[in-house]
């Protein structure tokens, strides 16, 4: 269901990207709102040109870890799972469960 692309991510870049985001619960989210055929794209840091760690389909359901809308672009991005990548999307394709 879900792809990999990459699986190397210094451990002081996701220390520092935990700590920016608050502690809170998972929340379950399902991706939603993208165009016909595409799919979301997960990131390794909150930011478009960041290296993609994985897809998600329209439909799949995500774990939610928090979000933040300090980021390069000023928009909204959460730290997700999607089965066994965790990384980053953006919060607009998220719908809550």
């Amino acid at each position: 269901m879900f792809s990999r692309l990459s699986s190397a991510i210094p451990a002081a870049l996701v220390l520092a990207l935990l700590a920016a985001v608050p502690a809170s619960a998972a929340e379950a989210y399902r991706v939603d709102g993208l165009p016909r055929g595409e799919t979301l794209s997960i990131r390794e840091t909150p930011d478009a040109a960041a290296p993609a760690l994985g897809q998600a389909p329209v439909g799949a359901r995500l774990r939610g870890f928090g979000c933040t809308a300090d980021t390069p672009s000023g928009l909204t991005w959460c730290r997700v799972k999607a089965g066994p990548i965790l990384g980053w999307a953006r919060r607009r394709y998220l719908s809550p469960e």
